[in-house]
């Protein structure tokens, strides 16, 4: 029988903010944790949704249209194709939802671009 998978152990684990890890597949999308902390890049993802879901912290998701503020148990989904930067001044972690092949900084590759990495 598969073990239970403790998100706190896994994001314990995490060296640097912004590096997320896979830590479940469902069908062909990943379920992701990342430790933030500051302002992540400013990008899109043309062909998909983004599902955010704050476990622990605060995290501003900066958009054109307005700032959406999420504490714990809170989430958002920023549509696809919409400019977007996540942004926690104290740290936040979070659970993201998206398919596997999605790269987190969308459209906008730079030095946070991560691999995709699993647990």
């Amino acid at each position: 029988m598969p073990d239970a998978v403790d998100l706190a152990v896994v994001l314990g684990a995490i060296p640097e903010p912004w590096s997320p890890r896979t830590v479940a597949t469902v069908n062909d999308y990943d379920v992701r944790v990342v430790r933030a902390l500051g302002e992540f890049t400013r990008h899109s993802h043309p062909e998909t949704d983004e599902f955010f879901l704050v476990l622990s912290g605060r995290l501003t998701i900066r958009m054109d249209d307005g700032d959406v503020e999420l504490g714990p148990g809170q989430f958002h989904v920023v549509p696809r194709g919409t400019p977007h930067q996540p942004v926690s001044t104290d740290g936040a972690e979070i659970l993201l939802l998206e398919p596997s092949a999605t790269v987190n900084t969308g459209d906008s590759p730079g030095e946070l671009t991560a691999e995709r990495r699993v647990r």
